[in-house]
């Protein structure tokens, strides 16, 4: 039986930024805290490693209008992350998950957290190289670019935001489902070196370097079949510009107005144009797909071990950092996941 400390830290959110504010130290809160004791039915986990994404600078609005709902001040932030339960009252209550055994759930930004037996969701840990993987937003890559943007065999396909924890794995999978030419974007020359040198990307528009859609018009002379976008705004604008007849498009995220506390990234919409090049518009969420999950990880795991697939992700050590990661993150310093070792 593994040994359990007394005590251990969480971060709480200490204050709400303000809207169009950056994100800063000063709204967050490290506490250290009696170690939580599981209940029946429950399970106590060790985590080990946490994910940081942009929606959470959205929860922390109170008025946030998501699925999720959004963070209390003085509570403990939330979100996913993978670890060992350490224990289980009920030796593993109704068949669920045993000490020693590696879960996922949505407790993160604490180092152990009681969770109930439902909510832990057992992983094989032959199922990735590594169990960090399985914090990688690739299910909503999958999803996007296989069922909302239905890429075909020679598409000319565009992913916005292609250097983040989504967008640099969206790319890799378009390749796979046998994308022509793949078109990203991103924030600095520097990540747009990465995403062709590393990434297999054959064109790159940098948000800053020009009018978005004079750039994408050089990288897409023969327009666009499918549309990956993460971001809205001025991107979506310009994509849906040079979409050909037919194109379909898959609207994942909006990342323009996330990096400053906004859940809107609003976008004039020809109807006209729509209609008569067919062009498809498809909002998708993973929370209508999370039978996506299994069929990505078993094809996560294979192009992991065979090379035809890379996790790009940074990864930072020890709780205190984690209010850092994920200022960095909004600030665009990072290309893929951000993590937290726990």
């Amino acid at each position: 039986m593994p040994v359990v400390p007394a005590v251990h830290r969480e971060v709480r959110l200490a204050v709400r930024p303000r809207p169009a504010r950056p994100l800063s130290a000063e709204h967050f809160e490290l506490v250290q805290v009696p170690v939580p004791r599981p209940g029946p039915g429950q399970v106590l986990v060790r985590n080990r490693v946490m994910a940081v994404t942009a929606v959470m600078r959205t929860l922390m609005n109170s008025e946030a209008d998501l699925f999720m709902p959004p963070y209390g001040v003085d509570e403990v932030l939330w979100g996913l992350a993978v670890g060992e339960v350490v224990a289980a009252p009920d030796g593993g209550p109704d068949g669920g998950p045993k000490v020693g055994e590696l879960v996922e759930h949505r407790f993160g930004w604490r180092e152990y957290a009681v969770v109930d037996a439902a909510e832990a969701h057992r992983l094989d840990p032959a199922a990735l190289p590594d169990p960090a993987a399985h914090l990688s937003q690739g299910p909503s890559a999958w999803m996007g670019i296989v069922r909302g943007a239905e890429v075909r065999s020679g598409d000319t396909v565009f992913v916005t935001g292609a250097a983040g924890g989504v967008g640099s794995l969206a790319g890799q999978i378009a390749r796979l489902k046998g994308a022509k030419r793949v078109i990203g974007s991103t924030g600095s020359p520097r990540k747009a070196e990465y995403l062709t040198r590393e990434l297999g990307y054959d064109a790159v528009v940098i948000r800053g370097a020009g009018p978005i859609e004079e750039q994408l018009r050089e990288a897409a002379p023969d327009g666009l079949d499918a549309v990956f976008d993460n971001v809205g705004g001025e991107q979506l604008r310009a994509a849906l510009a040079l979409a050909r007849r037919g194109a379909r498009f898959a609207i994942v995220g909006a990342l323009s107005g996330q990096a400053t506390g906004g859940a809107t990234a609003p976008v004039e919409v020809d109807t006209v144009a729509l209609t008569a090049r067919g062009i498809t518009l498809r909002g998708i969420a993973l929370y209508d797909h999370m039978d996506v999950i299994p069929e990505w990880t078993a094809e996560f795991g294979r192009g992991l071990r065979a090379g035809t697939l890379t996790f790009p992700h940074v990864r930072l050590s020890g709780i205190a950092r984690a209010p850092r990661a994920l200022c960095e993150l909004l600030e665009g310093r990072h290309v893929g996941a951000v993590l937290v070792d726990l």
